[in-house]
């Protein structure tokens, strides 16, 4: 199946609209889709027969910066039977960065969801345990947001870079 294909199979599942954009220079092929429809289109993949999405790769986020004001989540999923990859996007708002959890689809996205919450501040709805696993607790900020101000001390420490 190409991601032809699986576009097809998602827009007759759901609807025209589900799909924002397919972008045909990432590999692999990335599907952008609304982040609304995130958790449906991923169980969808996973429990069709003819998609069979049974692994999640990687999750990444993106801070597209405040001038652009919104950041992304990058979904890198493969089928082992069936020996194919996908990427799906989507784009949030960077003012309430807030995306479903895809835990209770794969497993695996409860750490990488945690991460990027820690890095970025994303938030994932859903999420059984949603809390901070790079950072201290305490820690102000999101280090890898494009506009992070460098704390000056921590717990009374100057804290040097």
């Amino acid at each position: 199946m190409i991601t032809n294909d699986i576009v097809l199979l998602l827009k007759t599942k759901f609807t025209e609209h589900v799909i924002v954009q397919v972008d045909e220079n990432a590999s692999p092929k990335a599907i952008v889709i609304e982040a609304a429809n995130l958790l449906d289109v991923c169980k969808e993949l996973h429990a069709n027969e003819k998609t069979y999405f049974d692994m999640l790769s990687c999750i990444t986020g993106l801070d597209n910066g405040p001038e652009a004001g919104t950041m992304e989540v990058v979904y890198n999923l493969y089928s082992i039977p069936y020996e194919i990859s996908l990427m799906i996007r989507v784009v949030i708002s960077r003012k309430d960065p807030e995306v479903s959890s895809v835990t209770e689809v794969w497993k695996t996205a409860d750490w990488l969801e945690r991460e990027i919450y820690d890095m970025f501040g994303i938030w994932f709805t859903g999420h059984p345990d949603m809390r901070r696993i790079l950072m201290p607790a305490d820690w102000e900020g999101y280090p890898l947001r494009k506009d992070y101000q460098q704390q000056e001390y921590y717990r009374g420490i100057k804290v040097e870079y």
